[in-house]
């Protein structure tokens, strides 16, 4: 038990950490970004251990995304008041799906160069598409759910192939979690606002 706990400590507090984190931003909870900050400053150590060095990297990019999207939730667009639940702009498409593209490809060619990863195309997949997810979160835009239902799935499978069962588990649960937190934000959006800008109901 002893050598069980030694060797799975930091993958079992992230994961009691990352049920905090999914629990605010299903409930649309800005304390969901105080938790982006802590987490993954642990995952740099245990993904780096592992050999996930495109979500060691990854991490550093979070804690960054997390002052930021913290910022922008608080203080919304004019710096006065909380930003609103809304939708990603249909002009967003198409830079969305270039600059996935870009960033796949890009850490893909890190890993494959400077790195001995053994899984560098679901490595820097889900990285990259990740990097979108947490900008749509970062902007409140309701879609966000959709882009993490598809880095949970891949990163269920990656994460249990390397070697991290509690890590596997948690982004199975996250899975489950996504799916709930779209419908559950599409309903925090109020009838009455507009379909590019809408703000949730005071709880």
């Amino acid at each position: 038990m002893q050598t069980f706990l030694s060797t799975h400590w930091l993958d079992m507090l992230t994961t009691i950490l990352g049920l905090f984190y999914i629990w605010f931003e299903y409930r649309a909870s800005i304390a969901l970004w105080f938790i982006g900050i802590v987490l993954p400053a642990l995952d740099i150590i245990l993904y780096w251990q592992h050999g996930l060095y495109g979500d060691a990297g990854m991490a550093i990019y979070y804690t960054l995304a997390a002052l930021y999207g913290y910022c922008v939730w608080k203080w919304g667009k004019n710096g006065k008041h909380e930003k609103p639940i809304n939708h990603l702009p249909q002009r967003y498409y198409l830079p969305i799906a270039v600059g996935f593209l870009l960033a796949w490809a890009a850490t893909y060619y890190v890993l494959t160069t400077w790195t001995d990863s053994t899984v560098p195309v679901l490595d820097s997949f889900t990285n990259a598409l990740s990097i979108v997810g947490m900008w749509a979160l970062a902007h409140k835009h309701v879609e966000h759910w959709l882009f993490w239902i598809v880095v949970e799935v891949v990163s269920c499978i990656l994460y249990a192939q390397k070697g991290l069962p509690f890590k596997s588990g948690l982004y199975g649960l996250y899975f489950i979690i996504a799916i709930l937190g779209y419908f559950k934000w599409k309903r925090l959006m109020t009838p009455s606002s507009s379909p590019q800008e809408t703000t949730p109901p005071t709880p």
